[in-house]
């Protein structure tokens, strides 16, 4: 039996969220596409010979063209990159031109240390700024404490201007080498992880704890957060139960995207702190012009970036009460 629409030549109407996600999931796979090309090219923009540079500038003239010839490098561009698209989708990553090891197996035992600084500064920067913003906006809310307010102002702005690699020198002369009380260099224990960890969130976290007070200013200003306080409740019950929940929404998009640009900021602190992870690995390896473990590299930290910036999408759609997913 055919229904009224059908008989009608109408359409059905595709439910929002089948919508919603197939037009992040489009965007995903077309950002991937270009941050695969994007490495690709980019590597190979840099002058020199790669081959060459890995077997040393004595190496005879044939050895070189046989290993260029193996690795395709004696290729056009576009065959390169045409040849490059099937492996990748297969899962393989190359062998890197230094080592001779498999990249799946480098970034496998790399990128856990990349992920563990990564978490570990996430944490910091959410436990730190979340509370800090909104005890930030109840103590100068209405023009209150204009000192604290100024103090606020100027901390954060200096946190933010300092970046990740002078922050983590700075760090490492002065308490590894001034003051001997952190390892300099190396994942050597949970000690190791404070240096590193400190290097990369206070500027996230200044960020963060300016979002947050300014959206609990605007929160605490609305005609539901008056009529709580007429009512006389608790402080912690009216901070934690009717402002925090309304005021963590842009929040919660800065925040989400906070721990993919960790995992890319670690590149410059782990080349610091000699940390073995996927950053310092990438570092070497452009330097060295191992183009499989650039590519590899490049291509995990951007994947990650664009994954966790679907899944903030799919969230906020489901948390934010205004969103038409969320009221379907």
């Amino acid at each position: 039996m055919t229904t009224v629409s059908a008989r009608l030549g109408v359409r059905p109407r595709v439910h929002p969220w089948v919508v919603f996600c197939a037009r992040r999931a489009i965007r995903l796979v077309v950002s991937l596409f270009v941050v695969v090309t994007a490495s690709f090219a980019m590597i190979r923009l840099i002058p020199g010979d790669p081959v060459r540079a890995a077997l040393g500038v004595d190496a005879p003239a044939d050895l070189v063209a046989a290993k260029r010839h193996e690795l395709g490098l004696d290729r056009s561009l576009p065959q390169q990159y045409w040849e490059h698209l099937p492996r990748l989708a297969r899962g393989d990553l190359g062998v890197s031109l230094v080592s001779g090891e498999p990249v799946a197996d480098l970034v496998g035992a790399r990128l856990p240390a990349t992920l563990l600084l990564a978490v570990l500064a996430f944490g910091c920067v959410l436990v730190v700024a979340l509370p800090g913003g909104l005890l930030a906006a109840v103590w100068t809310r209405g023009g209150r404490r204009p000192r604290t307010e100024l103090a606020l102002t100027a901390t954060t702005s200096v946190l933010v201007g300092v970046p990740g690699f002078v922050l983590a020198t700075g760090l490492a002369a002065g308490l590894s080498v001034a003051l001997p009380l952190f390892p300099v260099a190396g994942g050597l224990g949970p000690r190791s992880w404070v240096l590193p960890v400190l290097a990369l969130a206070p500027a996230p976290t200044a960020v963060l704890l300016r979002i947050v007070r300014v959206e609990t200013l605007e929160v605490l200003g609305t005609d539901y957060v008056r009529t709580a306080r007429a009512k006389r409740l608790s402080a912690v019950r009216l901070h934690l139960c009717h402002v925090a929940p309304n005021a963590l929404t842009a929040s919660l998009t800065y925040a989400g995207n906070l721990l993919p640009a960790l995992i890319a900021g670690t590149v410059l602190v782990e080349k610091v702190f000699a940390w073995p992870g996927i950053g310092s690995a990438m570092a070497q390896s452009v330097a060295a012009q191992d183009y499989a473990v650039v590519e590899a590299s490049v291509l995990v930290l951007g994947s990650s970036v664009l994954v966790v910036n679907f899944l903030v999408d799919l969230a906020l759609a489901l948390l934010d009460p205004r969103s038409v997913i969320r009221k379907t």
